[in-house]
Parts: C-alpha cells; sequence; structure tokens
C-alpha cells in the first residue's frame, strides 16, 4: 500500500515563499512521475508541476520562474518551492505518484494541504 503526506502548507502574504513537501512509503522501487495538482473554490482542478524519475519538469504557465519542483528518489519524496507568491496560487495543493509494476499502472494521492496567499 502506498501513502503520500504532505506538508508545508500554510497562510502567506503575497510576494511571500512556501515550501510543500510530500513524502511518498510503501514497497514502490521507483516512482515513475511525481507532482502537484492544485484547485481553488469555484475551479477545475490543475496540474502545477511534475517531475519525472529522471528529472525532466513540467509546469503549468502560470507558475514558470516562481516554483521550482524537485526530488529525492533515494526517499521517494517530492518538493515544490513556490517563490513570489500571489492570491491567484490560493488552492488546496495535492501530490501525486505513479508507477507501475506487475499489476499494471497505478496512481496514488495525497490528502491536499491548504495554500492561502494574502494580499
Amino acid at each position: 500500500q502506498v501513502q503520500l503526506v504532505e506538508s508545508g502548507g500554510g497562510l502567506v502574504q503575497a510576494g511571500g515563499s512556501l515550501r510543500l513537501s510530500c513524502a511518498a512509503s510503501g514497497t514502490i522501487f521507483s516512482f515513475k512521475t511525481m507532482g502537484w495538482y492544485r484547485q481553488a473554490p469555484g475551479k477545475q482542478r490543475e496540474l502545477v508541476a511534475s517531475i519525472t524519475s529522471g528529472g525532466s519538469t513540467n509546469y503549468v504557465d502560470s507558475v514558470k520562474g516562481r516554483f521550482t519542483i524537485s526530488r529525492d528518489n533515494a526517499n521517494n519524496t517530492v518538493y515544490l518551492q513556490m517563490n513570489s507568491l500571489k492570491p491567484e496560487d490560493t488552492a488546496v495543493y495535492s501530490c501525486y505518484a505513479d508507477w507501475l509494476d506487475p499489476g499494471g499502472y497505478f496512481l496514488e494521492w495525497g490528502q491536499g494541504t491548504q495554500v492561502t496567499v494574502s494580499s
């Protein structure tokens, strides 16, 4: 069984920074992709950033240059460093991880952590 545990959310003023962490536990040798989605009230969930096991990254345009995703493969942990935060970044941020094993393709989610940016 795989579990993802997030930490690092909170309340910050516009222009400030937060760092989210997501630690994956379980008997998975290697996760393919890890990343972060966010969902703001009344809006669709969107992929914020992702990173492959090889280190390739992908960002939604609205966070490019402000957010940085990184990954510690040895500890199955993914991080999201968020700088120059804006009120429109306010959302519940959820991490995910996917993997392959003989049973097929799997994806798991974290419980979500609230990020609130005040103006």
